[in-house]
């Protein structure tokens, strides 16, 4: 322990067993066991104790008859707990009889103390940290502890109810790991009391016909085949699985979850995962249970790399089939592909279908979104039914909007539940981008793109489904680039996205611009979409946008003005009223939007698309970078906002990379090279802006500033002659300067600078360790158990005085 600690650790100790000195917060204390808890798997506990008395004398204390405040003793139970974790340490505390007055009868057990949730946590957790030995388990068995968990497992504390299941998985570990280490699963007779106590109960809650008392024991198996590999755990399940399998006959199936919840545990335990029985319970579980409850069980079972070919089957069944209701309560053109070929006679009929508005919604939401995390695996079903998806999502999307044609009474009444649910809509519409990473039969790739074009052209969808519609595209774009329907619907899509930048709702037309920017990137090249696109009012509409009250409109109309113009597709719009009026190119009007705007997103949008158009070669700026670049980073500099500052030494990297060489290995710059290098980042003024950087208030922009600096050292420093500080001209008023900046004093500018000065001081700066220091964590200091006991300490101070919290 550092000496300082050692110091203040008696008075701190003084003042948590004070009942009336008012104590820090719970985070303190949180902090303080945290403390306690790193020093002692450092070094010994006993040693610890033994060096600083007022630790087991704040314990004892602690055990006197008197009114001390839930959150000391609960306190205490933890950090003697902690101390107890080595078993020297706790036969140190046996000794003094300490550990049975905490944790048994006579302590907080059979005081008044125990009512407070907080307690009987602490008890809880205290228990937890010393089961590590087994004179642990010896104690929890002589001392009724083990009784005392079974009555919290029902707490009414969640928390506490909680934590009480996590130890009894603790105890089962400590009590049969040994047993079985080395050798075969232990037998049942084998097994400490400790434990055969734990498990008697485990089967007296499953027997129980009180649902509460079967969902602990699941979740307490559940914990344990998820955390403990041991090979007890076969014996274990041996030993329960009949009785959970006995579940499933009763009606209803009690707690669900919960012994999905189980089923999925043990099925990813390697050590189980082998148990045939397992699977043919798993079987059972999909068939008794209602689709709703079946779902994340189907799921998970699709997920496992090791699965029974029959039983994934039976497990995609359950995923499919909501969607195949769907399909068969319309009427589909011939042809159209079907779920579940040649499993009709499986299927529920269509006039089941959960009758009630919420719970049919909730399982077609279920089922989709679970395809939609499935779709991606490489273990998920194959062959992957593609086409019938994509007809099925299509056809949830006409039943939202009403398009679609019922081929029964139980469509309709289907229809009737759907129209117009958004979080249908919204679900189908996010699964649907995952399947455009797939291809589709033309006729439905027409389809998916017809009744995007419904949702974005309907006037009732909610601003938010529109803009999910024009995700989608987005996402379609970038899978189907190519496809006919695209091709063929560019000028009704144009069409409609001219309207959507009119729209008066700012969603609308914040995604109408990021759907433009996308299909302007994946199309700007095509004759088609460009004839189309410049043929329209999209592109001055676009330039209007740069004005949007909005600032999130104004920031994606910056990235689409970006876009069109690296395409070239920006052009200045036919004005006849108005031929002798100039108008500005696109690199004027966003360095307008960065100078003036009053508002951080547009500015940042503006940085990212100079850096981007510098990076590909943008025509206007490839011309003169130099010029171009010069006054977006004099702006950049003296922008208030951190994150625009970033971005510009970002484009200051950007331009030192083409003037120098890619980053990557230290390769030296030709000495004739970074002459004119240097010149050039001196004319457009990147020294004062990096150097002033490195003492920014705001850590990231420092630390771009110093890795700019280190990559232009890493380049200069093999080459030419090795100057030392002071040979150049303006050194020391460069230095003098950075003292002043480094000190706060921000007004002075550097002045112009010569190449020689700008080495000499580079080479004279530790930028290495200066990027170390920024690495660091801004509280690391006060983080530090010195600050954090004579916080603790002044604190009470404070509240000696005025009896106020000070927090």
């Amino acid at each position: 322990m550092d000496p300082e600690c050692a110091r203040l650790l008696p008075a701190l100790c003084a003042v948590l067993a004070d009942p009336r000195q008012p104590v820090a917060d719970d985070t303190c204390l949180e902090k303080l066991l945290d403390w306690f808890k790193a020093v002692t798997e450092a070094g010994s506990s006993l040693l610890l104790l033994q060096e600083h008395p007022c630790l087991v004398e704040l314990l004892f204390h602690v055990l006197k008859p008197q009114d001390l405040s839930s959150r000391i003793l609960s306190f205490a139970l933890r950090l003697a707990g902690i101390f107890a974790a080595q078993e020297n340490c706790f036969q140190f505390l046996q000794q003094g009889e300490l550990l049975p007055g905490l944790f048994g009868e006579p302590g907080p057990l059979g005081a008044a103390a125990w009512a407070a949730p907080s307690v009987r946590s602490g008890w809880i957790q205290g228990l937890h940290s010393l089961a590590q030995h087994p004179s642990a388990l010896r104690f929890l068995a002589d001392s009724g502890a083990v009784d005392t968990i079974f009555s919290l497992q029902g707490d009414p504390s969640l928390f506490v109810a909680s934590a009480a299941g996590q130890l009894l998985v603790r105890v089962l570990d400590l009590a049969l790991r040994g047993p079985a280490e080395g050798r075969v699963c232990p037998q049942a007779w084998d097994w400490p009391a400790c434990a055969r106590k734990v498990v008697c109960h485990l089967e007296d809650c499953l027997r129980s016909e009180a649902t509460p008392r079967v969902t602990q024991a699941l979740h307490v198996l559940t914990t344990t085949f998820g955390h403990c590999r041991g090979l007890w755990t076969q014996g274990l399940w041996a030993r329960l699985s009949p009785l959970v399998a006995r579940l499933l006959e009763k009606d209803p199936v009690p707690a669900p979850h919960a012994l999905v919840d189980l089923l999925l545990g043990v099925a990813r335990s390697p050590v189980l995962s082998s148990d045939p029985g397992l699977w043919e319970t798993a079987a059972q579980a999909l068939s008794r249970l209602s689709p709703t409850q079946a779902g994340p069980l189907a799921a998970g079972i699709l997920k496992l790399q090791d699965c029974p070919q029959a039983l994934r089957i039976q497990a995609f069944g359950i995923l499919l089939q909501p969607l195949a209701h769907v399909l068969e309560a319309t009427a589909q053109a011939p042809g159209t592909p079907r779920l579940l070929e040649g499993a009709a006679g499986d299927l529920m009929a269509v006039d089941t279908f959960p009758p009630s508005r919420s719970a049919c919604v909730g399982l077609l939401c279920s089922a989709l979104a679970h395809l939609e995390l499935l779709q991606p695996l490489p273990q998920r079903p194959s062959p992957w039914p593609q086409a019938p998806l994509l007809a099925a999502v299509v056809t949830i999307l006409r039943f939202c909007n009403g398009s679609a044609a019922p081929s029964s009474e139980a469509g309709g009444r289907l229809c009737a539940m759907l129209v117009g649910c958004v979080r249908v809509q919204r679900a189908a519409l996010d699964f649907l981008g995952v399947l455009s990473q797939g291809l589709g039969p033309q006729e439905l790739v027409t389809q998916v793109f017809a009744i995007l074009l419904e949702y974005l052209v309907s006037p009732d969808s909610s601003p938010t489904v529109r803009a999910g519609r024009a995700g989608v595209g987005r996402q379609l774009l970038g899978a189907w680039p190519a496809r006919r329907p695209y091709r063929t619907t560019q000028g009704r899509l144009l069409a409609v996205l001219q309207k959507r930048l009119c729209s008066p709702c700012w969603e609308v037309r914040d995604s109408g611009l990021e759907f433009l920017t996308q299909m302007t990137r994946h199309w700007g090249g095509q004759g088609s979409f460009r004839q189309a696109l410049l043929g329209s009012e999209v592109p001055e509409l676009t330039r209007q946008l740069l004005q949007d009250p909005e600032s999130y409109v104004r920031a994606s109309a910056v990235a689409a003005v970006g876009q069109l113009s690296s395409w070239g597709l920006l052009t200045a719009p036919s004005s006849p009223e108005h031929p002798a009026v100039p108008q500005k190119t696109p690199l004027e009007e966003l360095l307008l939007v960065l100078t003036t705007d009053s508002e951080g997103f547009p500015r940042r949008a503006v940085m990212r698309v100079f850096t981007e158009w510098l990076r590909d070669g943008y025509a206007d700026v490839a011309e003169d970078p130099e010029q171009s670049v010069a006054p977006v980073l004099r702006a950049a500099s003296r922008d208030l906002d951190w994150e625009v500052r970033v971005q510009g030494l970002e484009l200051a990297l950007v331009f030192l990379e083409q003037l120098l060489g890619p980053r990557g290995p230290s390769t030296a710059a030709p000495p004739g090279a970074l002459t004119q290098a240097l010149q050039a980042l001196c004319r457009v003024q990147l020294f004062e802006f990096a150097f002033r950087s490195l003492f920014d208030c705001d850590r990231p922009v420092a630390q771009k500033s110093c890795d700019l600096l280190l990559f232009l050292k890493a380049k200069a420093t093999p080459s030419g002659s090795q100057q030392e500080v002071g040979d150049g001209p303006n050194v020391a008023s460069v230095e003098a300067a950075l003292r002043r900046w480094q000190a706060g004093e921000q007004g002075q500018p550097l002045g112009e600078l010569a190449p020689e000065a700008v080495l000499a001081v580079l080479r004279s700066m530790d930028l290495e360790a200066l990027r170390d220091t920024l690495a660091e964590s801004s509280d690391h200091v006060e983080r530090s158990p010195q600050s954090l006991l004579q916080d603790m300490l002044a604190t009470v101070g404070v509240l000696g005085d005025n009896e106020a919290d000070c927090y």
